[in-house]
């Protein structure tokens, strides 16, 4: 997919990879960008640097994201492309993490995706064309030492995007998993001294949008800003019990044992 005169929409779309999508897709041409997220100011501020569309979401919520829909619709016709970027970290833990805590992340970086897709996926099987691009991360491929609910919900999205594209793609909806590892976000600033491993190889978000825009063009499945993440998934598919042990002495290099 070129972006050339298409209709975007991108949550969180008012900071880090989200708002370089934005930037990056107006730049590219795109008929409309639609710059959601639930902070307001920033979707709005984004949306005025490149003549988009603000509108505040909770993408939790899928009351919040039919709206989302049904107003960009109004504003610009059909989407060719639902970008579901939005996504939460920030939360170290595992088995002692609190129910309410799983259900808010859960809510965020999974249901989200599944409310998006149902939301727009009728309207491009009609049509026999569209494209979700789902921001996942690289802790779907590989994992995220020291957060249960981070990695365990990024890999549900990543098997919710494998799923619709195994169901969709020969109806003409690609869909495209984006897994970078550390990127200079708030999300990864936030993230204390146990992730300096991440950022010591992040990616800028505008870097990011450069992969992104190639791996729309190509149609890839994966696109990886960070491609040592696919040499380490493909480690950890040759031997399992290996990487497992490789993972336990980063851990242990990273939290002394945590």
């Amino acid at each position: 997919m070129l972006l050339k005169d298409k209709v975007a929409v991108v949550t969180g779309g008012g900071h880090g990879i989200g708002r370089a999508l934005c930037l990056r897709f107006a730049a590219e041409g795109a008929r409309g960008v639609v710059v959601a997220d639930i902070d307001a100011n920033a979707a709005t501020e984004v949306a005025k640097e490149i003549g988009g569309l603000a509108i505040s979401v909770d993408v939790s919520n899928e009351s919040d994201i039919i709206r989302l829909v049904a107003e960009t619709r109004n504003a610009f016709g059909e989407i060719d492309i639902f970008c579901s970027n939005a996504g939460i970290g920030g939360m170290p833990g595992g088995i002692e993490v609190s129910n309410e805590d799983w259900e808010r992340i859960f809510g965020v970086n999974v249901l989200h995706h599944i409310y998006a897709a149902r939301a727009v996926i009728p309207a491009m099987l009609e049509r026999g064309e569209g494209y979700l691009l789902q921001t996942v991360s690289a802790a779907g491929l590989l994992t995220q030492i020291g957060s249960a609910p981070y990695s365990v919900t990024k890999h549900a999205a990543l098997a919710f995007a494998e799923w619709l594209s195994i169901t969709y793609g020969d109806r003409g909806v690609r869909v495209s998993a984006l897994c970078p590892q550390g990127v200079l976000t708030r999300m990864l600033q936030s993230e204390g001294e146990a992730a300096q491993f991440l950022r010591d190889s992040a990616r800028t978000p505008d870097e990011v949008a450069d992969a992104v825009v190639a791996g729309l063009a190509e149609e890839r499945f994966l696109i990886l800003p960070h491609p040592e993440v696919g040499e380490y998934f493909r480690r950890k598919a040759d031997d399992y019990d290996r990487w497992l042990r490789g993972m336990r002495r980063l851990q242990q290099k990273v939290f002394g044992g945590g």
